[in-house]
């Protein structure tokens, strides 16, 4: 007989298989009888204890060399996934089912108990096994960061020849609150607002990239029009002697925000839609649109005459014909014949006018409306 058909550790005879083994197993341990093989065997290998670092702040996990945030409220369930993670299941084996049942041992401890069943050489066997989870709260890197106020890149919001209003300020902080947030939710841990200032010329945005920077500043001056500037400061070397900077973006808005009523050169008065690569907006005196032309540049040379929050409400006396209108002076109640836009409604009673230096002409209602 060839010495396949024994034991090699005890010599008792084996027993021919129908099937081959699970795996294809080969070598000694092939060659083992059930009795001495299942002596020696172990289904699962797995550590007694796991320590599982947990951000104190975020509740971020550590994994391998990252912090992953999970948003977990009960860490159960960061255990059992940290146990999963570390078991390992013998290769002969088939079938292999298993439950668990944690139990809180403290704050910082959950003991997992492992209960195993599987088929190895077409016996039904199994196992249980306790692993220790224990979690050790620290500080991850980004909240370490943000505590150490971290940035850098500052996206710095002016205009031109003027303070931006609360409304541009506000918007421009939320068009970063937003990007930042859409960041957040992709699983980027290295995007946030390290601090929202305002300053007496506008509002300062600091992040902690300067690649967010830019974005930023980018989608602010497309939303609200202006340019984008950059300028470099050094700050320190790293580790490796490379030297850091931080990056100021500088957007200034254009000097007329919409809501605006300006008087370019050669024209008659505007009343400012948009200011979006170039200024564009509507002629109060027929309702016409109105656009700057590009040898303009972004914004023509024109004189600010007021703003629709200027606006007053008076009354329309009479409509003379196409091109004009009497409505009373707000403030010395005389008539005036003044031109008569396409936006007016010559049904209406009263109308809102804007009196400025050029002279008194009527708003739009949306214009009122949106202000």
């Amino acid at each position: 007989m060839s010495s396949g058909e024994f034991c090699p550790r005890c010599g008792d005879p084996i027993e021919p298989r129908a099937e081959p083994l699970p795996g294809n197993p080969s070598g000694r341990r092939a060659q083992l009888c059930d009795a001495c093989y299942f002596e020696e065997f172990d289904l699962v290998d797995a550590p007694e204890e796991l320590v599982v670092r947990i951000c104190s702040r975020c509740g971020a996990v550590e994994r391998g060399e990252q912090w992953v945030d999970i948003g977990a409220e009960d860490y159960t369930d960061v255990a059992i996934e940290e146990t999963t993670e570390t078991l390992g299941i013998h290769v002969d084996a088939s079938d292999v089912e298993w439950v668990v049942d944690p139990e809180q041992i403290d704050q910082n401890t959950v003991e997992m108990h492992c209960y195993f069943t599987g088929i190895v050489r077409e016996t039904a066997i199994e196992t249980e096994h306790s692993v220790r989870v224990r979690f050790s709260r620290e500080t991850c890197t980004r909240c370490s960061r943000i505590a150490g106020d971290y940035y850098a890149s500052t996206v710095q919001v002016r205009a031109g020849d003027r303070t931006p209003t609360e409304e541009e300020t506000a918007r421009a902080t939320e068009i970063a609150r937003e990007l930042v947030a859409k960041r957040e939710a992709t699983g980027d841990r290295n995007a946030f607002i390290t601090e929202i200032s305002d300053r007496p010329g506008g509002v300062d945005v600091r992040l902690s990239t300067t690649q967010l920077g830019r974005t930023v500043a980018d989608h602010i001056q497309r939303e609200l029009g202006g340019t984008v500037t950059d300028s470099q400061t050094l700050v320190t070397e790293d580790e490796d002697g490379n030297e850091v900077y931080r990056v100021t973006y500088a957007v200034r808005l254009p000097p007329f925000p919409p809501g605006a009523v300006v008087k370019p050169d050669g024209e008659v008065p505007i009343l400012v839609r948009s200011a979006r690569g170039n200024l564009k907006g509507q002629r109060l005196t027929t309702g016409e649109q109105y656009e700057a032309d590009a040898e303009d540049g972004i914004t023509p040379d024109a004189r600010r005459l007021g703003d629709v929050a200027d606006a007053r409400e008076t009354t329309l006396v009479a409509v003379e014909d196409d091109h004009a209108v009497q409505v009373l002076d707000p403030d010395t109640y005389e008539a005036k014949t003044i031109p008569r836009p396409s936006y007016l409604d010559p049904e209406t009673d009263t109308v809102s006018v804007l009196k400025h230096a050029d002279g008194l002409h009527v708003l739009p209602e949306n214009a009122i409306e949106d202000s």
